[in-house]
């Protein structure tokens, strides 16, 4: 060979970079973020599971009956059918994400199934891109510290679920499909929004990131109030007909894994702030039941005079749970539950009306919502009959203040510095913003029809 000859060749060879392998990409990652993308709803379109395990050549696999996810075995066929279809390492020549991209943002001239992205921004395009590139589940999840701190408002008359910003308190974005959603609860990164939904007895799973809903859960029966675990690892669902439950969800497998007994219909759920119980409350069988996180099985029960609405929680300096406040049925007040003992050790009346002013009667129990700040030294909680939020100090649990709200406040969340309060107004289709030192209402928020519960939550 010549040398010059030889001097190119070699050239080319140094030239040359290993292009990354399929085998670079991540099955934990496709699993748990890139499989949602092919079960979201996005509107007016189909979802790419309804054609792509048919008669498509990216065949997924077919969807068993009441499963909103795929299992362990059917993820790693699809995973091994997917990664056929993409370049490791080079997104904008993976075929998965040129041919449902619009032809103007660089995408194929053509998709069967429609144009699901207009741009390279699109979240869920861009959540491809890093699998492509190379992304991993278990590397540092970035939404804990780049999250931003976001109020989720369930609209109970509704179908559609406001998201607010607490900076600018304006809703900021939207949830939308799911009818007569209830409770919300997220996961600890914030990459799942998990809504209750009343209207077909499901669990609805949504992507933090582009608020769309990418499964639905069944239920065992109609649900209310939810909460999460604090490891992520289940949800709570609270089953409001008799006779009564808790369903637990694995969040991995995204599917319902046991009911828990519960006396009665249950009306809300909570996880303790350490985590280690489960809390579900009844109005029928009046009664507060606690649940071992761990074992999943009912460590005690207190029983009461008249039905359980609304709870909070008081801890430790430890961390551990020492009293509930427990909302009474038609009771303008609430209960305390000593949590060591399981005895109730005092029950407090609200501030009666002032003269003159006439109590509202419409929507919600007398007295519904309450919560206790993440510094642990202050107690809000609502009133219907006197539209009004009154503020307590703990753990003396004296009256501090009172601010009216808008109609029948169902419920109320705090931020993370304990400083404001969000009261969701249900009568008033508002949520009412106030400053829990001054006692003010700041501003009050337009959202969905009949707002009820509602959270705060870090949001990508």
């Amino acid at each position: 060979m010549p040398v010059f000859a030889l001097v190119s060749v070699i050239a080319a060879l140094l030239m040359q970079q290993p292009a990354p392998s399929s085998s670079s990409l991540d099955f934990e990652y496709f699993k748990t973020r890139i499989q949602p993308i092919f079960t979201a709803k996005r509107t007016g379109h189909a979802r790419c599971v309804s054609c792509h395990a048919t008669g498509t050549p990216m065949r997924l696999q077919p969807l068993a009956p009441g499963n909103a996810t795929w299992s362990e075995e059917e993820s790693r066929k699809n995973f091994d059918v997917v990664r056929a279809r993409v370049i490791a390492g080079n997104p904008t020549k993976s075929k998965l994400l040129l041919h449902p991209l619009a032809e103007e943002a660089g995408g194929d001239a053509s998709h069967d199934g429609g144009k699901h992205w207009k741009s390279q921004n699109d979240p869920e395009w861009q959540t491809l891109a890093a699998w492509v590139g190379g992304a991993k589940a278990d590397a540092p999840a970035a939404a804990a510290s780049a999250g931003k701190v976001r109020i989720i408002q369930t609209n109970s008359a509704g179908d559609t679920v406001s998201i607010i910003d607490p900076a600018t308190n304006k809703v900021v974005g939207e949830i939308t499909g799911i009818e007569v959603n209830h409770g919300a609860a997220t996961a600890p990164d914030g990459s799942r929004i998990y809504i209750s939904n009343e209207a077909e007895s499901t669990l609805d799973v949504v992507d933090g990131k582009t608020l769309r809903v990418t499964n639905k859960i069944p239920l065992s029966g109609h649900p209310n109030n939810i909460a999460a675990g604090k490891d992520g690892r289940r949800v709570y669902v609270s089953i409001a007909v008799a006779p009564g439950a808790v369903d637990v969800i694995d969040t991995a497998s995204l599917q319902r894994v046991k009911s828990i007994p519960v006396k009665g219909a249950v009306h809300n759920t909570y996880v303790t702030p350490d985590g280690k119980y489960v809390v579900a409350g009844s109005i029928a069988g009046k009664s507060v039941t606690v649940i071992d996180a761990g074992t999943e099985q009912v460590a005690w029960t207190a029983d009461f005079d008249l039905g359980v609405r609304p709870l909070a929680f008081e801890r430790n300096a430890d961390g551990s749970t020492k009293r509930i406040f427990v909302q009474l049925s038609e009771y303008n007040g609430f209960a305390v539950l000593d949590f060591a003992t399981h005895k109730e050790t005092n029950r407090i009346e609200l501030p009666k009306l002032a003269a003159g002013k006439v109590p509202f009667s419409g929507g919600g129990n007398t007295s519904h919502g309450m919560a206790v700040t993440p510094d642990g030294k202050t107690l809000v909680v609502n009133s219907r009959l006197n539209s009004a939020m009154y503020s307590y100090s703990l753990p003396d649990l004296k009256l501090l203040g009172s601010t009216e709200v808008g109609k029948a406040p169902d419920w109320v969340t705090v931020t993370p510095d304990s400083k404001t309060a969000y009261v969701a107004n249900a009568q008033s289709d508002s949520v009412s913003v106030v400053d829990i030192k001054t006692m003010k209402e700041v501003t009050r928020i337009p959202v969905g029809f009949v707002p009820k519960r509602n959270i705060t939550a870090m949001l990508p």
